[in-house]
This record gives structure tokens, C-alpha cells and sequence, in this order.
């Protein structure tokens, strides 16, 4: 797929389905890019599709099928938006930091494909609002998705979660301070008992009973 280069163009990137329940156009708005006025549009499609579609099938519907509603604060960013995010104190990484992150059609420096989106899970929000601590999602994350990173925020819980090829398997936070839960190479500090005693209360993994799309011919 060519860059868009007109309206249709970027409407029909936007339809492209990622997963079951993802389409592109959720991951293009940007409010930096809204305000400022900086088009959000890939330099690669293609590779932007191919990471979103990992990330999406391998995280994202899973969360939707065991909590419900994902809502997305924060997907794709071209590197002309996420360099203009940088450089000016925006909430973005540095571009050749956040290649394969939240830059999608860009490999990361070790050439793997990656992707990432920041989100929040309304129902572990409406707990966390109430107390709950974050580590306790982030272990159900780390015993059940296949993720690269997670980076924890105060706002609503909201959370970066990456995919990548080649996964760091890294957790960090900067709830009450920064803090490192999980080290790329490391071991949990928490037995799989021990972690599981966290979220024993969560919903079933991939529980939740959503209506199946049936085909049907009419001759």
C-alpha cells in the first residue's frame, strides 16, 4: 500500500481491519496531531499494518475478550508527529527510542517489527480509582499475553503495551514514583502462585461470550 496521498486514500487505510475487533482508523488520532495540525499518516503502510496486526490479535483481543471494552488512548504515530511530540515536551519518546513502539512502520534498532498502543482497561480503572494496586494487571498481563513492554501511568491506569518480535519482556511504572517490576532478562521476583494471588478475582482469560459473525446464503 502507497502512502496516502489524498482523503480516500487515508479513509481506506483507516478501514483496514487489524483483528477481530481493531481497525486502523482507531490508532491514527492523535491529539497532538489534532491540535497542532500535523498529519498522523505512516511512511510505510504496509509495515505499519503488518506490526498493528500483531499487536491487535496477539494483545488487544484478548483484553476484549477478558475484560470487555479496551479503550485506546494512544496508538500509531508517524516519526514527523512523534519527533514534534519530543521536541516539544509532548509525552513522546525519542523517535529512534520509540521505533516499533508507538512508531509502527519504523524497525527497531535491533531491526525488529514492533508495535505499541497506550491504553486503559475501564474495568481495572474503576478498581484501580477505588486502591487496587497496578502490579496486580500487570502480572495478569505478564502470565497471559505474549507482550515486549508494559509502562504504567497514573491517569486512569492507562498503560503502554508493546508487542515486538523479539520481546523484552520488561515492566515498568511511574505510578507513586518510578519503578521497575520487571527487567528485560530477569525473573519475576513473585512465584506463578504468588503472582496469581494478585488477580484471582479477575475475569476468566478470553471468558467474555460475544456474538459469533455467521455467513449465510440466500439463492
Amino acid at each position: 500500500m502507497r502512502r496516502p496521498a489524498s482523503m480516500w486514500s487515508l479513509e481506506t487505510l483507516g478501514r483496514v481491519r487489524l483483528s477481530k475487533y481493531f481497525y486502523m482508523r482507531e490508532f491514527l488520532y492523535s491529539e497532538i496531531g489534532n491540535f497542532h495540525q500535523i498529519q498522523n499518516i505512516p511512511d510505510n503502510p504496509d509495515l505499519a499494518i503488518q506490526a498493528g496486526k500483531m499487536l491487535c490479535s496477539q494483545l488487544l483481543d484478548p483484553l476484549v475478550e477478558t475484560f470487555g471494552v479496551v479503550s485506546v488512548r494512544s496508538g500509531f504515530r508517524c516519526a514527523a508527529l512523534n519527533d514534534f511530540g519530543n521536541e516539544n515536551a509532548l509525552n513522546c519518546a525519542a523517535t529512534h527510542a520509540d521505533r516499533a513502539g508507538h512508531v509502527w512502520d519504523h524497525l527497531d534498532g535491533d531491526g525488529n517489527m514492533g508495535a505499541g498502543a497506550s491504553i486503559v482497561i475501564p474495568w481495572f480503572a474503576d478498581q484501580y480509582e477505588q486502591g487496587r494496586h497496578w502490579h496486580d494487571l500487570a502480572w495478569w498481563v505478564h502470565d497471559h499475553l505474549p507482550y515486549s513492554e508494559m509502562r504504567f501511568f497514573p491517569k486512569l491506569c492507562a498503560f503502554n503495551l508493546m508487542w515486538n518480535e523479539a520481546p523484552k519482556r520488561d515492566i515498568r511504572g511511574w505510578i507513586g514514583g518510578n519503578s521497575v517490576l520487571l527487567k528485560k532478562g530477569k525473573l519475576p521476583d513473585l512465584s506463578p502462585s504468588d503472582r496469581e494471588k494478585k488477580y484471582t478475582d479477575f475475569p476468566p482469560f478470553r471468558g467474555v461470550c460475544l456474538p459469533e459473525c455467521h455467513s449465510s446464503n440466500t439463492e
